[in-house]
């Protein structure tokens, strides 16, 4: 795809010295420029709750109890 686009000067001037730094040539760089930025955005993997990780578990379904009793406390003199 051929793409014409019109810059600043200073901008330009910008391009080619960024371009010149890394050794590549104006129009290679601006087009892996323009590559990355059409690149969708890397998400951050969404952590689990913890129902989600407690269905997902090795030992769902495995009929293992874990309930515990349910403690009161205790009485205590003020």
């Amino acid at each position: 795809m051929t793409l014409t686009i019109e810059i600043k000067p200073e901008v330009e001037a910008e391009l080619a010295a960024q371009a010149a730094a890394r050794g590549m040539d104006v129009k290679a760089y601006a087009a892996s420029l323009l590559e990355q930025a059409a690149q969708p955005p890397v998400r951050e993997p969404r952590q689990q709750t913890l129902s989600e990780f407690l269905m997902n578990s090795p030992l769902r379904g495995s009929g293992i109890n874990l309930e515990r009793d349910k403690d009161t406390g205790r009485d205590i003199e003020l």
